[in-house]
This record gives structure tokens, sequence and C-alpha cells, in this order.
């Protein structure tokens, strides 16, 4: 007679309570594995030549629209200050002296009227010392100045001046070209030169000093041979004024 066990062992069929088998066939979620990240196509990289080419175009809409600015600023101050550039011309110009030696000494004396206009309703001229030239057929015939002085608006300031040259050398073509007029024409196609620095005044406001200069052409002067001045020709002559008048930023 057989022993019997209690309770009875019997093996378990697909596992029983210790444990399951993975069932079959395998589902989804076994298949493909739940706890991975879902896959998000990332875009394209970007690339230099991309990013190169929108940096210059947000540069260039940048200083396109500082210019634009700064042309109505400046259209404003136009419209609103109208500066126009001085003006000069000649009064008068007589010659005292003019004596060219054999050993090639220039000895002149020029006595010289200008008249300085202000055309401007708002703004004012400071004047440095003006140093003034004359010049025939390129020769330098005499050198001086004029003092400093301030020009207020819409007004006309006559300048008075004595321009001299006192035993200067010359130069051998200087010479020949200045005896070359005088034997031919008995007088001498002179020019002026004026350089100085101006500031603008503007109310209360002060610009800083900018370079003016003033030639004064198509000018005649007779010589005579005595002690008597002659008088140069100057209704014909012109005076251009080369200046910048700059107002903060804007120059006109």
């Amino acid at each position: 007679m057989a022993d019997r066990v209690y309770p009875s062992a019997k093996p378990t069929v697909n596992g029983g309570a210790g444990g399951r088998n993975p069932s079959f066939p395998a589902t989804k979620a076994q298949l493909y594995n739940t706890t991975r990240p879902a896959y998000r196509p990332q875009p394209p990289p970007r690339s230099r030549r991309s990013r190169c080419c929108a940096c210059f175009l947000w540069t260039t809409l940048a200083i396109a629209a500082l210019l634009l600015l700064a042309a109505i600023a400046g259209a404003i101050l136009w419209v609103i200050y109208r500066p126009y550039r001085p003006s000069f011309s000649v009064f008068s110009l007589q010659v005292s002296q003019f004596n060219l030696t054999s050993s090639s000494q220039l000895t002149s004396k020029f006595n010289l009227t200008l008249s300085a206009r202000n055309p401007n309703k708002k703004l004012v001229f400071l004047y440095d010392p003006i140093s003034i030239s004359i010049t025939a057929d390129g020769a330098d015939v005499g050198d001086g100045s004029l003092p400093a002085f301030v020009q207020g608006t819409e007004s006309t300031t006559t300048l008075r001046t004595v321009i001299t040259s006192a035993g200067q050398s010359m130069d051998s073509t200087s010479v020949t070209v200045l005896k070359s007029d005088l034997k031919n024409q008995n007088s001498l196609p002179l020019k002026i030169q004026m350089d100085t620095k101006v500031k603008i005044k503007i109310g209360g406001l002060k610009t800083k000093r900018v370079r003016i200069r003033v030639i004064c052409d198509e000018i005649n002067a007779a010589v005579t041979a005595g002690k008597k001045a002659a008088t140069a020709t100057t209704s014909n002559s012109k005076c251009k004024v080369d200046l910048r008048i700059k107002i903060w930023k804007w120059t006109f």
C-alpha cells in the first residue's frame, strides 16, 4: 500500500500561482516598450550662411532707419534755422607801392577794404584773426591780417587792412612773370586769399571752430612808376567762400 502525501503536490500548469509565463502571441505593449519616449522629429539645423544673411539684413535695415532719421532731423534743422554761408566782396584795393629791384627783392604796399555780410536771421559768426595773402600770377606779393570780430545776424561789416611786403626775395620764375606783366600790360592780375576759423552761435549754442577760406580773383591792379597810389579794378571780382556750416552732427 503506497504512502499518501498530504497535501498532494501537483505540478502547476503554465506557471500556476508561482509565476505566469508571458502570453503568446506578444501584445503591442510588449513589442513596443511603453516606457520608451516618443520620437519627435527635430528641425534641420540652420546653416551658418543663413545666420549671416539674417544678421546682415537686420544690420542693413537698422542703418537705413538711422539714415532716414538723420535726414528728417537735418530737414527740420534746415527749416528752423535756414543756414547760409557768409559772403565777402572786395570794396576797394589800392596799390600804394610796388617796387621790384634788380636784385629780385620786392617791396609792396596794398590798401585793402573788404565787405563781409551775414545773411542769416538766427546765426551769429565769431571770426578768429584772419590771415590775408595777395598773389600775382601765383607769386606772393604781400601778406597781412585782420583782427578777430563778431558779426551779428543780417549785418554787413566793413574790414580795412594794409598788405605789405618788405624786401621779400623772389625766385627767378616769379621775377620773370611779374616783369612780363608789368611790361606788356602795366598792371598785375591779383588774387586775394583769406584763411581763418569761425564759430557759429545759434541762440545759446556755439559750434566748434570750422575752417573758412575766401578767395577773391579777377582783380586787375595798375602799377604806376611814381608815388601816387593806383586803384585796382574790382568791379569784376568774385569771392568764393569755402565753409561748411555744422550744427551738432549735421553739415550744410
